[in-house]
């Protein structure tokens, strides 16, 4: 199944590092996203988009993963001329990712 079948995603970014939150729409579902979407899944998965290390942070509280990916808008926002330097895309570009 893809992400986007059990969860939503919103991106952020701070000069070259966009950062990714990860959100079941059920709450049941948020154990599942931590055995199943691991960094290095993720880093496999962006792999032509995140050149950097990637962070994970579990945020059981509130039932959401974040994923800090460094060196994944070029130069960073304000410096680039990528189509999406704001790397917005990149949430719907996780949801893809099978799991």
């Amino acid at each position: 199944m893809k992400l986007l079948e059990i969860a939503h995603s919103r991106a952020g970014d701070k000069g070259n590092i966009s950062t990714l939150s990860l959100i079941p729409y059920e709450e049941k579902n948020y154990q599942l996203l931590c055995e199943k979407v691991s960094i290095e899944k993720v880093a496999a998965h962006l792999k032509n988009i995140a050149n950097g290390k990637i962070e994970r942070f579990e945020l059981p509280h509130i039932s959401s993963l974040l994923f800090v990916c460094h060196d994944a808008l070029e130069t960073g926002v304000t410096t680039s001329l990528a189509l999406d330097s704001h790397g917005k895309t990149l949430s719907s570009a996780l949801l893809e990712m099978e799991i």
